[in-house]
């Protein structure tokens, strides 16, 4: 995701390392940490790959500093990635999340729909924190006021995102009058 997080970030722009990490951080730092023994690491190995330049440019006040940039093949490498998610990129919240935030730079509505009608397959299917006999618990069936909670917040929040992605993917696959358009005299 560290990886899906920079070419995203610099789809939208190029950063160099300190403003590329602060985004990063403020995406994913909440679940991860962004260290920067983690960070330039992987933008030596995606600069190798050939998905991202650094050029050292002049600092508006300071020093010279090392801008990124984005390449052609970065930005297939982000489209790719955006299109063809893994079944953890869909089912992992802070995952989606990632990969949400740039589900924009995909330029077919089609394309972005399907997606996120992966993510709706996934909540659609009827799961729980806590089973019994192979069936999922709701939260009406715990005494614990605490599992009750974290049970009722849970269903909250995939209900909302449930009403978010029916109501996206519709916006993005407009149903289209059937049959052939007769031509206009």
């Amino acid at each position: 995701m560290l990886e899906l997080a920079i070419l995203g970030f610099l789809r939208d722009q190029p950063l160099h390392g300190y403003d590329l990490r602060t985004r990063v951080a403020a995406l994913m730092g909440h679940v991860r940490p962004v260290a920067d023994g983690t960070l330039y690491p992987a933008i030596k190995r995606m600069a190798a790959a050939g998905w991202l330049l650094r050029n050292h440019e002049p600092g508006l006040v300071a020093a010279p500093r090392r801008m990124l940039y984005l390449t052609v093949e970065g930005r297939q490498e982000l489209e790719r990635r955006l299109r063809e998610p893994g079944e953890l990129d869909i089912s992992d919240e802070n995952r989606w999340f990632t990969l949400l935030a740039f589900l924009r730079h995909l330029d077919e509505p089609k394309e972005q729909a399907a997606v996120l009608r992966r993510r709706l397959a996934f909540l659609e299917e009827p799961t729980s924190f806590f089973y019994e006999d192979g069936r999922p618990m709701a939260a009406e069936e715990f005494a614990d006021p605490f599992r009750q909670g974290l049970l009722t917040i849970a269903h909250a929040t995939s209900e909302a995102e449930l009403a978010w992605l029916r109501a996206t993917i519709d916006s993005l696959e407009p149903l289209e009058p059937p049959g052939p358009h007769p031509e206009r005299p």
